[in-house]
């Protein structure tokens, strides 16, 4: 199990889509990295760089994450993101 440290959120990647609304199978190269992300894991939080750090978040929740943030990961033949609490943007209700 991965445990994340400080501010940081462990997100289990979703699937991207295969197929667009019409129809159309996308190739490989041209699915986009998905947004949407369960969280699995949350850090505790706490003084992070001499600010203290409340997390907002908690497993289970689904989020919106920035595009280009984290980083990825392979564990356990599963892919994850790690990325910091302030990367992400929202909670999908």
């Amino acid at each position: 199990m991965l445990k994340p440290l400080a501010d940081r959120v462990v997100l289990k990647m979703t699937k991207a889509e295969e197929t667009t609304k019409s129809g159309i199978i996308l190739s490989e190269g041209s699915k986009e990295k998905p947004q949407i992300a369960e969280v699995i894991a949350v850090g505790p939080g706490g003084n992070v760089d001499g600010n203290e750090i409340k997390m907002y978040v908690e497993a289970g929740d689904k989020v919106v994450f920035s595009k280009y943030a984290g980083t990825e990961i392979k564990y356990e033949g599963e892919d994850y993101i790690i990325v910091k609490q302030s990367d992400i943007l929202a909670i999908a209700e």
